[in-house]
C-alpha cells in the first residue's frame, strides 16, 4: 500500500508515506481559513498562523524556535482562504521532536499579549509590503472584485484596521469555534515505519479533547461580470482577466487544469506565452491560473506590460481564447498537453514536503488520497470535447471580469 492511514478516537487523522530519504517531514493541516473568518475579524486566521510560535504552557518563543533549528531542521506555517498549515522538515531521526513540538504549539499555544502587540506590527508590514508589489496586490484585489460582500473576497492578512483589533480573547474564542479534531489531518512523509509513527501519534494526539462538527460555509452566489481601471503610481501596466470556475469536486475539474495548463501554465509553450511573449514581446510575465475551492472556483489570467501594448495584448488573450472555444484541439495536440501534465505532476514528487502538504489537504477535502496511476488515468481520460465544452462555459466573453492597473498619466 503506497500510504497508510490511523484515525484517533477524537477524530484527528493521520496519514504517513514511505520515502527513502534521510530527511522527513510532517505537518497539521487544518480545515480553517479566512473564508470562515467575520468580517470584523478579518485576518484572524493569519494573525493565528503567526502568533502560534510566541508561546506554549512551557515554551517561550525563543524555546519553539529553537528546538527544530538546533537539529538543524526547518518549522514553518501559511494560511490559505480554506485551510491552515503547520509543519516541519528535519532529519528522520528527530520524527518524535518535530511531533511533540507542533503537537504543543497548535494545542497549548497561550499567546501573550507582549507579543500579539509585537506580531501586530510584522504584519502590519507584511500587508504595506504587498501593497508595494502590484503584481501581487492585483490578485487580491481582483478576488474581492469577484467575491463582492463575500468571505472568499476578504484579503487573507486581513486590513490594517482588521489587524488592530484582534486581541487575545478575540484569537481563543475563534479557535474554540474553529478548531475541529474531526477536521484535522497530520500528514507525514519519510522514512519512518508506521508501527512507530502509530505509538508516538498516540503518544501525543490521543489524549486531545475530542472536538467535533461538521463545518457549514457560506456559498457564493450571484457572480456577474465586471470591468474596473484602476490609475495608480505604477510604472508598468497590470492587468488581470478571470471568471468563476469550477469547485473541488466538480466533474469538470481535472479537465479545466489540463485546459489552464495548456493555456498558461509554467511551462514556457504554454500558449500565452508563445502566443503573445515570444512572438511579439509585449510582456515578460504573462500566466493563468486556477484555483479550486470547496464549493466554486476563480480562474485568473494576467500580464504585466508597457500601457501601449495593452490593448494589442488584450485582443491577443482573447484571440487565444477564442480558438480554444472553437475549434477543438487535435488528438495529437491533447496527448502532449497530457504527457507534460503528466511530467510536471511526476517532478513535483520529488518535493516530499509538498507531497507532505499536499496529503493532507486531499485527506480533508476527499477523504483520500489518489495514488499517482489513478491520477494519470484521470487524466487520459480527458477528451477533447471535454476541453472544448470547458473552454466556451470559462472562457465565455461575457462572462469574464478584468481589472487594469494603469500607470497615472
Amino acid at each position: 500500500m503506497e500510504y497508510n492511514f490511523l484515525e484517533l478516537k477524537n477524530g484527528i487523522r493521520i496519514i504517513h508515506k514511505h520515502v527513502k530519504s534521510e530527511v522527513a517531514h510532517c505537518g497539521f493541516v487544518i480545515k480553517t481559513g479566512s473564508r470562515d473568518e467575520l468580517f470584523d475579524k478579518n485576518g484572524i486566521t493569519h494573525f493565528i498562523e503567526h502568533a502560534i510560535f510566541k508561546g506554549t504552557k512551557k515554551r517561550k518563543a525563543y524555546h519553539i524556535l529553537n528546538r527544530i533549528d538546533n537539529v538543524g531542521g526547518e518549522i514553518n506555517a501559511f494560511t490559505t482562504k480554506e485551510k491552515t498549515s503547520i509543519y516541519a522538515s528535519f532529519t528522520k531521526e528527530h520524527f518524535e521532536r518535530a511531533l511533540e513540538l507542533l503537537t504543543d504549539i497548535l494545542f497549548n499555544s497561550t499567546y501573550p499579549e507582549s507579543e500579539l502587540k509585537k506580531e501586530k506590527d510584522v504584519i502590519i508590514d507584511e500587508i504595506n509590503s504587498y501593497l508595494d508589489s502590484p503584481y501581487e496586490q492585483i490578485y487580491d484585489d481582483f478576488e474581492e472584485l469577484i467575491f463582492k460582500d463575500h468571505p472568499l473576497g476578504m484579503n487573507i492578512l486581513g486590513t490594517v484596521d482588521s489587524v488592530k483589533k484582534i486581541d487575545r480573547k478575540k484569537i481563543l474564542n475563534f479557535i474554540k469555534e474553529n478548531y475541529r479534531t474531526n477536521q484535522i489531518i497530520f500528514s507525514i512523509v519519510g522514512d519512518l515505519s508506521f508501527k512507530k509513527i502509530e505509538k508516538l501519534c498516540n503518544k501525543y494526539l490521543k489524549e486531545i479533547p475530542e472536538k467535533t462538527n461538521d463545518k457549514k460555509r457560506l456559498p457564493f452566489k450571484g457572480y456577474q461580470a465586471i470591468q474596473k481601471e484602476i490609475r495608480k503610481d505604477v510604472y508598468q501596466t497590470h492587468c488581470i482577466i478571470g471568471n468563476i470556475a469550477y469547485g473541488t469536486h466538480h466533474k469538470n475539474k481535472n479537465g479545466f487544469i489540463l485546459l489552464n495548463n495548456i493555456l498558461g501554465g509554467p511551462a514556457m509553450n504554454s500558449r500565452l506565452n508563445m502566443g503573445i511573449r515570444e512572438k511579439y514581446g509585449f510582456t515578460y510575465n504573462i500566466e493563468s491560473s486556477y484555483t479550486a475551492f470547496s464549493d466554486i472556483g476563480l480562474f485568473y489570467l494576467y500580464l504585466g506590460t508597457d500601457q501601449k501594448h495593452i490593448e494589442k495584448s488584450i485582443k491577443l488573450i482573447n484571440r487565444e481564447l477564442k480558438i480554444l472555444r472553437d475549434k477543438k484541439m487535435s488528438t495529437s495536440q491533447i496527448q502532449k498537453a497530457k504527457q507534460q501534465i503528466i511530467g510536471q505532476i511526476t517532478l513535483s514528487e520529488e518535493n516530499n514536503c509538498n507531497v507532505m502538504l499536499g496529503m493532507g489537504k486531499s485527506m480533508l477535502v476527499y477523504d483520500k488520497v489518489e495514488g499517482l496511476k489513478e491520477t494519470y488515468k484521470k487524466i487520459n481520460e480527458i477528451t477533447r470535447e471535454e476541453l472544448q465544452e470547458i473552454a466556451n462555459e470559462i472562457f465565455d466573453k461575457k462572462q469574464l471580469s478584468s481589472l487594469i492597473f494603469s500607470p497615472n498619466e
